[in-house]
């Protein structure tokens, strides 16, 4: 696949929607990517001249209509879509679990995920090598204590990154899922502040906390993931497809 592609990414006015949005600019692609934030928006489209943007709300079915009709009319069509858009939910226990806000979770990370893909196909098919790449989570190999809405969710796109390689291989269409661990960012940071305030412990426990389960010890850099997406949407690529590529330090669960 040649430079010059089109590239459709969910949920990149900040965070690893935006590397990876900014990635696939500098290899002088055009990406037009939303966010809920249309501030954050705004801000990624004036610094950067390849993107262009549309307020979506994914978990809603008319936004993401509005949304892919703008993507495909400033593009003129879709050869890559990465489906990055997702919520981290609540925690707490399967047995403590507001129903609302289980289906809550579902709406942004499955069904949101499904409509926009969904809506897509028809213009990935008629491009000369569609590709699909939809964000998953070590989450979603692994239980997740006291995380259940987000594990399964992120366990369900794998199934349908499967699903979506074997019904559109014919049409020469890759579909992968990319499963990261901890992300290295002010979120993560919070959280693990957060652990160390409530249990009196040092930041600097906590974090070796955090990383004992994996081998590689340090949280995955937001750019390596769009280094990953890169690869996976070019012709080095050509021959991979509903496949789960995990890139999260050799870890053994989800904490």
């Amino acid at each position: 696949m040649n430079d010059g592609r089109r590239v459709v990414v969910t949920a990149a006015g900040a965070g690893i929607g935006l590397a990876i949005a900014k990635a696939f600019a500098a290899k002088g692609d055009r990406v037009h990517i939303c966010d809920i934030n249309a501030e954050s928006l705004e801000r990624v489209a004036s610094d950067n001249p390849m993107i262009t943007g549309t307020a979506c709300d994914v978990s809603d079915r008319s936004s993401v209509e509005a949304f892919i009709q703008a993507a495909t009319e400033a593009l003129g069509g879709i050869d890559v879509l990465v489906n990055n858009a997702g919520v981290s939910g609540p925690t707490v226990s399967v047995e403590e679990m507001d129903p609302d806000q289980w289906e809550a979770v579902i709406a942004v990370n499955l069904t949101g995920t499904f409509n926009v893909t969904r809506l897509a196909i028809p213009y990935l098919k008629k491009s000369d090598a569609g590709v699909i790449l939809i964000m998953s989570s070590v989450g979603g190999r692994f239980g997740y204590p006291n995380r259940s809405p987000y594990a399964t969710t992120k366990r369900g796109l794998i199934a349908f990154a499967e699903t979506l390689a074997i019904e559109l291989g014919d049409d020469g269409i890759r579909a992968n899922a990319i499963a990261p661990g901890a992300v290295a960012g002010d979120r993560i940071q919070r959280v693990l502040q957060g652990r160390a305030d409530a249990s009196g412990r040092s930041l600097e426990d906590v974090t070796a906390d955090a990383l004992s389960n994996q081998s590689i010890k340090h949280f995955v850099d937001p750019d390596d993931i769009a280094a990953l997406c890169i690869f996976l949407a070019s012709d080095a690529a050509k021959s991979i497809s509903g496949q789960t590529i995990p890139i999260d330090g050799d870890s053994k669960a989800a904490q």
